[in-house]
């Protein structure tokens, strides 16, 4: 992984950026990536020297955002604070939440609601039902718009110009053999979606897992995000995806943007 990418740069390269803090982030996420780790392996991950990622350890850990237990560090728990206020300022998360426990008991499947930042889909509450398979999305996640429900979802609620200054910014690349990858095709389904209201993921995101979403808009109808119901393809196939799930989500969707337009 390149520097960039470990930065999210997101296509902004041109920007005038401050170098330690990028080497900051750079830490931080490799100690994400490897779950933790010693300083001599932090450094190979990195590429940076044992020198300078020791510097940038010490200030985290006197920070409070990393911890050190022996030769170990770790993330620390502030960023979970840090994490936690920002999803507290997103419009309407007050009623997003119950709303998505609500929708994962209806269904006994996994309900999540997704945002878009900066080009990418953000899992920001994800509920698990009583049926409820493991998935690799998890609170706070980044995924490519085109390769999930709701991501698709969520495209179909913008402008033109923005769907593609995604694309040229992201690309369209494979999570599985299903994925999306063609851009005709993947703008030809999101027509379909603003007709219907509904997205379809047929495991093109994880293999043998489907989900339905629908898209979310605020009071002043920009796309605020998409609900999702995701499970295993046995138990997703047929009426479950055609017509029980469209409808529970529907319905959920439309109590939301209620509650927030008049709360």
């Amino acid at each position: 992984m390149t520097d960039r990418e470990r930065a999210g740069d997101g296509g902004q390269g041109g920007r005038a950026t401050i170098k330690s803090l990028e080497t900051t982030f750079t830490i931080v996420e490799s100690l994400q990536e490897l779950g933790g780790g010693r300083l001599t392996e932090l450094a190979t991950h990195t590429g940076i020297s044992k020198s300078t990622v020791h510097k940038h350890l010490a200030t985290l850990v006197e920070q409070g955002y990393v911890v050190k237990e022996g030769d170990d560090y770790r993330l620390g728990f502030k960023f979970l604070d840090v994490g936690g206020h920002a999803r507290a300022e997103f419009l309407g998360t007050d009623i997003i939440k119950p709303k998505m426990q609500e929708l994962a008991e209806k269904t006994s499947e996994t309900a999540q609601f997704m945002t878009e930042e900066r080009g990418r889909a953000v899992v920001l509450y994800r509920e698990a039902g009583r049926k409820s398979v493991p998935s690799r999305t998890r609170t706070g996640k980044h995924m490519y718009l085109h390769q999930t429900a709701s991501g698709k979802a969520i495209l179909s609620g913008l402008p033109d110009e923005r769907v593609h200054e995604i694309l040229d910014e992201r690309g369209l690349p494979r999570a599985t053999e299903s994925t999306i990858t063609d851009r005709e095709a993947l703008l030809e389904e999101l027509a379909e979606i603003r007709e219907t209201g509904i997205s379809y993921s047929y495991g093109e995101s994880t293999k043998g897992l489907y989900a339905v979403a629908a898209p979310m808009y605020s009071p002043d109808d920009t796309v605020l995000g998409a609900c999702a119901v995701s499970g295993p393809s046995h138990r997703m196939r047929g009426e479950p995806m055609s017509e029980e799930l469209p409808s529970i989500i529907l319905s959920i969707v439309n109590e939301i943007e209620l509650n927030i337009a008049h709360a």
